[in-house]
């Protein structure tokens, strides 16, 4: 039996954990949460994720423990297998900040200008002060970003942990948040650095890849992959 039990879908927080899964080479089992059944509302889901959401993981070698939240599996995770998490505290303490500044900003701020330009005008809603809003905060904190990455390769410690693990899948789709980079050099490179690990771009296929997320594809694929993700809401 495989010690943890992922229950995810290809969104930017559900392949937060698959990213630190395949990296670490864990061998884990899956389950691919349908979203057009809804199945993250469905009771048995509900018994094991009270909020309603992916991913969630459980720990068959731990008494089968759940963890719930992105953030938190990520530190679940590299608590359980000592990886991508520095020993020394104040490095450990860094990398705690940046995945909250993930879970507090980046994630946040990118979904809503996503919502707001992906998915409401396509139930009739337009809002120019909320997507300008949500648009140009998100720019903000990809800035302070790529000013955190001025002579680092990652986020902490010169070495890839879960604070990149949990910002990368999100940043990574300003496409899709129609987000400007231009002049984020730092930014652009660090995504570079992170497109060339092939354990994280296998991950970003887990359990299916959106590529239209990351601006890949045809046209025809990002306008199909458009379409799945707003009916979806």
């Amino acid at each position: 039996m495989k010690d943890i039990h992922l229950y995810t879908a290809s969104t930017m927080n559900g392949w937060k954990p698959v990213i630190f899964l395949e990296e670490a080479g864990v061998d884990y089992d899956l389950t691919h949460i349908d979203f057009a059944t809804r199945q993250q509302k469905s009771p048995e889901y509900i018994a094991i994720n009270p909020n309603g959401r992916i991913p969630t993981i459980i720990d068959k070698s731990n008494n089968n423990f759940v963890v719930f939240e992105s953030g938190a599996i990520l530190w679940y995770l590299a608590k359980k297998y000592q990886k991508f998490l520095p020993q020394n505290n104040n490095k450990e303490s860094e990398v705690l900040q940046w995945l909250m500044f993930q879970m507090g900003g980046i994630g946040p701020m990118m979904g809503q200008a996503m919502f707001f330009q992906r998915i409401a005008p396509k139930q009739g809603e337009h809002n120019s002060y909320a997507i300008d809003r949500y648009v140009s905060e998100s720019r903000r904190l990809l800035e302070v970003l790529n000013t955190r990455l001025e002579g680092r390769s990652y986020l902490v410690n010169d070495e890839f942990t879960i604070a990149d693990m949990a910002t990368y899948p999100w940043a990574r789709a300003y496409h899709w948040a129609k987000v400007d980079i231009s002049g984020l050099e730092n930014l652009k490179a660090w995504f570079k650095r992170i497109d060339q690990r092939e354990a994280t771009q296998r991950a970003l296929t887990i359990p299916e890849p959106f590529e239209a997320f990351f601006g890949r594809g045809d046209s025809e694929q990002q306008a199909k992959q458009e379409k799945a993700n707003a009916d979806r809401f």
